[in-house]
């Protein structure tokens, strides 16, 4: 597991720095063994949410009700670096389980790898790895999930709010 989120990793600053789509980057270390997706943008299944499975819906799950519970401490400015480290790890480490164990389809899995991207970017935000704030971090994550809830398919779903 910890190979595949050097992979992701490695990907989001090879994309960033040669101006490449993170998700693109992402995409061509990740593909469950389909053939190649191309994406441009985030988008609807002809006007439905993409399907989704369980590992995903978990995996969301937690980074949301991690974000959740930090929120009011972020939002408060009360939420310290190290606080930062710890949801950041969190978020790295669903991120991976979730591209590791997922069973998506192609045109699912590209489409996925847009909120992939805002998500590890986010992380590396709260790390302290970019020059934006901490902050900006949570808010680039809390803008994936709702994304993620907007274009996907999870019973329930309900995004934490800043």
């Amino acid at each position: 597991m910890k190979s595949k989120l050097t992979l992701l990793l490695t990907a989001l600053v090879l994309s960033v720095s040669s101006n490449i789509s993170v998700a693109e980057g992402v995409d061509s270390h990740h593909q469950h063994g389909h053939g190649s997706v191309e994406a441009t943008k985030l988008q609807l299944n002809s006007g439905k949410k993409w399907a989704t499975d369980q590992v995903l819906r978990l995996s969301m799950s937690e980074i949301n009700q991690s974000m959740a519970k930090a929120l009011p401490k972020i939002h408060h400015n009360q939420f310290g670096d190290s606080d930062y480290q710890v949801l950041a790890g969190t978020v790295n480490e669903r991120v991976a389980y979730a591209v590791e164990n997922c069973k998506l389809e192609a045109k699912v899995d590209a489409m996925f790898h847009f909120v992939v991207a805002d998500l590890l970017a986010g992380a590396e935000m709260m790390q302290g790895k970019t020059t934006r704030p901490r902050q900006d971090g949570a808010v680039l994550i809390i803008e994936a999930l709702k994304s993620y809830g907007k274009y996907f398919q999870h019973a329930g779903w309900k995004t934490a709010l800043f």
